[in-house]
């Protein structure tokens, strides 16, 4: 998906990356993926060797470390 169709589509992408991955794109190259809370927590959970290390969490206009 492109970043444009990200934007545009921002409904879209949060129904689809609910089910699968999502690599969001810009200008062809790959920039993030956007996933699942329960994907993101499955992957957190293998990963515990980095012990410490948070991810921003983006509410409203607001961002929460």
């Amino acid at each position: 998906m492109s970043a444009r169709e990200a934007k545009n589509g921002f409904g879209l992408l949060i129904d689809t990356a609910r089910a699968e991955p999502v690599r969001i794109e810009k200008h062809g190259r790959g920039v993030v993926v956007v996933l699942s809370v329960e994907e993101y927590e499955r992957l957190s959970a293998r990963s515990k060797t980095e012990s410490g290390s948070r991810v921003p969490v983006v509410q409203g206009d607001n961002i929460e470390d």
